[in-house]
């Protein structure tokens, strides 16, 4: 890619991450492409697709939280590594308001954009879960997939206006239910 190509399309993502957090997932790819002072062309050119547009948003964020999940596999205790990556994840779905219907929808349609990031999303935070049952540390009787959906439902109530008071309260008490030794980082 040429250097001009290239830092238009940085700059897109920029200007797209900004818009994204404010208007949400459903922003007006017009509207992106007039606060980063371009053509709508030029921002169809780098991502044909808003899902394009969206998938290389969050690939960054979904790479972050996927490596953190690795690092946390080898270090500290089982629980904690499980509780630090939960509330990672919470905290980073609710920095852009729709992103977390995109991820359901993605993680079943291999055909979304999305689609290989949320699965690989999911299996880093399923082997953090598996770690934590294996000590005991954690409910048995949940998988990687309930653990993503508990993630969604957390992430949801952050994007509800009237529900947000009660999200960090209400992930408190998911981690609890979680945990089985009641630590929630």
């Amino acid at each position: 890619m040429r250097a001009d190509a290239k830092k238009n399309r940085d700059h897109l993502l920029s200007v797209a991450g900004t818009v994204v957090a404010e208007q949400g997932a459903e922003a007006s790819l017009r509207d992106i492409a007039r606060r980063a002072d371009m053509g709508l062309a030029t921002l169809l050119r780098h991502f044909p697709t808003r899902d394009a547009l969206l998938d290389a948003l969050l690939r960054t964020s979904f790479d972050e939280l996927t490596a953190k999940a690795a690092a946390l596999e080898t270090s500290g205790s089982p629980q904690d590594a499980l509780a630090s990556w939960l509330h990672a994840c919470v905290a980073w779905t609710t920095t852009y308001r729709g992103v977390t219907e995109l991820m359901a929808a993605a993680i079943e349609d291999p055909e979304s954009a999305l689609h290989a990031s949320c699965v690989t999303l999911r299996a880093a935070g399923a082997r953090l879960l598996t770690r934590a049952q294996a000590v005991g540390a954690a409910r048995g009787d949940i998988d990687g997939t309930d653990l993503f959906a508990l993630v969604a439902a957390l992430a949801w109530l952050g994007d509800q206006p009237a529900l947000a008071p009660r999200s960090a309260r209400l992930y408190e008490v998911v981690t609890d239910a979680i945990l089985t030794s009641g630590s929630s980082a």
